[in-house]
């Protein structure tokens, strides 16, 4: 209504009440000839059925009184009778026919009860035969059945005997797997012995060498009471030494332990040599062997405590090392830390501070917006009471004039300027927001991703650390199970010969077994062979007397079938 014209509007419906006319009319149109189309062609159906009933009727008509219809149809009945003549003449021939017939089954009958006789005989005889072979096929099944049971027993015996030598073979297997491992163990043991062997035979020609020193007592006892100092002053440092491993070194304990009580005993020997210079000899000899072996056993041991300590040396280097570098992470990350503490605070504040005075910008700004867009939405709606004012004048009045249309113009496109720069500085602070909460986001995630690169630096750090530890507790383990190894080692030589013995003799009474289980197994297969061709003799038996059997039935019921038709 606003935008039209007056009158304009009742134009419009007349125009659509038109075309409404003219689309209905055009769909009758179009039913009414469809309807009209079928009942033409019914109409059409119907006259030319007309037209031929008239036609065959005016034709009858004409030649109803034609004398020659009117002898055709005195003439029609009696073509009936000729045709009850041939019959009578057909029914007669096939009488003659079928008594020929009956005379000719007559005489088959009795040549058919001829044979019935001879049949039922032989029937009886096959019948009285049927009984001997079934009764005889009864003993044949009974033999088959018990030749069965016997093959299943044999079978299961062959299962159990072959079963019984594939244990066995497993455990010959596994016997020859460990008589192979056994071996290797005792060649590689051999080889350890004459490692032994030749350091006994380094020690005997030592002791030959010592009995040579025997001579000179008196030398002999200064040298041995220099070694008692010597061994006094080692003793010192190897406690010394002791006392610096005691934390990361258990089994250097124990190998000073030993050597102290090795020293006691040669002092304690040194007081009865001095007692009794009867028992010199022998005590020397248990002296120099026992000074052999506490030499070369403190030679060892000092090697080991020195590699021992220049190996801790370095730990101690690389833990000294890695504390410096540990500590230096720690008070970077701490620096770092207090620097994230203060970079936060400062953040806070100044989020705190930008916020406050940022949203108090934004809310002057939000509520000077809100009052010019409660400004523009009263301008808004003053003009759109204007214009409908304007519009309902106009439509008393019948029009507008060009001037109060442009006047309608100016104040629309002011209105859209207005709303537009709304719009604009809504979205401007919209926007500048949306940047503000972006810039602090990603401030705190940046400072959250050094604090956790320097949380990562300092676990890596400390894992080097125990690491570092644990390498050095595994030195001191090696070192303790090296010097239980030689002890273990003749041990286990002496174990394995018994056990490889032991194996031996096991090993030959199982093959003993074998060949026995060989044997056996040889030569049940050779009664099982025997009885499967026993069986299969009986199976052909039998298939064969079925046969016979199947036959001489076909050959009943065929004759009970004869005797049924020949009766029938």
């Amino acid at each position: 209504k606003v935008f039209f014209k007056a009158g304009l509007l009742g134009l419009l419906e007349e125009m659509r009440d038109d075309k409404l006319a003219q689309l209905i009319t055009r769909t009758q149109a179009r039913c009414r000839g469809f309807l009209m189309r079928v009942e033409y062609k019914k109409m059409v159906e119907r006259r030319e059925s007309i037209f031929c009933i008239q036609y065959n009727v005016r034709s009858f008509m004409n030649v109803k009184h034609w004398p020659w219809m009117k002898l055709f149809f005195k003439i029609k009945p009696l073509l009936k009778s000729a045709e009850s003549e041939k019959e009578m003449a057909n029914m007669k021939e096939e009488f003659e026919k079928t008594k020929e017939e009956l005379a000719k089954s007559e005489a088959k009958r009795k040549e058919l009860e001829e044979k019935m006789v001879a049949l039922l005989q032989e029937k009886n005889d096959l019948q009285l035969q049927v009984q001997a072979e079934a009764d005889s096929l009864a003993d044949a099944e009974e033999r088959c059945d018990q030749l069965i049971k016997n093959k299943i027993q044999l079978e299961a015996k062959i299962k159990e005997a072959t079963e019984r030598a594939e244990d066995e073979e497993e455990i010959n297997a596994e016997l020859t797997a460990k008589k192979r491992k056994l071996e290797d163990e005792c060649s590689e043991l051999k080889k350890d012995i004459d490692d032994l062997e030749l350091t006994l035979a380094k020690v005997e020609k030592e002791k030959h060498a010592t009995e040579n020193k025997v001579k000179n007592l008196t030398e002999e006892m200064a040298a041995l009471d220099e070694t008692i100092a010597k061994l006094t002053k080692e003793k010192k440092a190897l406690q010394e030494a002791h006392q610096q491993t005691l934390d990361d070194l258990q089994v250097e304990e124990d190998k000073v332990n030993t050597l102290t009580k090795a020293k006691t005993k040669l002092e304690q020997q040194v007081d009865d040599l001095e007692g009794s210079l009867e028992q010199e000899k022998k005590m020397r000899m248990d002296l120099e062997r026992a000074k052999r072996k506490l030499e070369g056993d403190l030679k060892l041991s000092h090697d080991s405590i020195m590699d021992l300590e220049n190996d801790k040396q370095q730990l101690d280097e690389k833990l000294k090392k890695k504390d410096f570098e540990i500590s230096q992470i720690q008070s970077k990350i701490e620096d770092e830390q207090a620097l994230g503490m203060q970079l936060q605070k400062k953040i806070k504040e100044l989020q705190a501070s930008l916020c406050s005075a940022r949203i108090e910008e934004l809310e002057e700004e939000i509520e000077a917006e809100r009052t010019s867009r409660a400004k523009a939405e009263k301008h808004r709606a003053d003009l759109s009471r204007e214009l409908e004012e304007i519009s309902e004048r106009l439509e008393e009045a019948g029009g507008a004039t060009a001037a109060q249309i442009d006047m309608n113009k100016k104040r629309e496109a002011e209105f859209q300027k207005m709303r537009r720069d709304l719009e604009e500085a809504t979205l401007q602070h919209e926007a500048t927001a949306a940047a503000l909460r972006k810039k602090h986001a990603d401030s705190t995630a940046e400072l959250g991703e050094q604090i956790d690169n320097l949380q990562r630096v300092k676990q890596k750090l400390e894992k080097e650390k125990s690491e570092l530890k644990m390498e050095i507790d595994d030195l001191a383990s090696n070192m303790e199970s090296v010097s239980k190894a030689k002890a273990n080692l003749e041990k286990m030589c002496r174990t394995l010969e018994d056990q490889l013995s032991e194996i031996k003799t096991k090993e030959e009474q199982d093959q003993r077994t074998i060949n026995d289980l060989n044997t056996h197994r040889a030569r049940l297969q050779t009664e099982a062979g025997e009885y499967s061709r026993q069986v299969e003799e009986k199976d052909a038996l039998i298939s064969q007397l079925s046969r016979g059997k199947q036959g001489f039935t076909q050959q009943i019921e065929e004759l009970k079938r004869h005797l049924d038709e020949e009766v029938k």
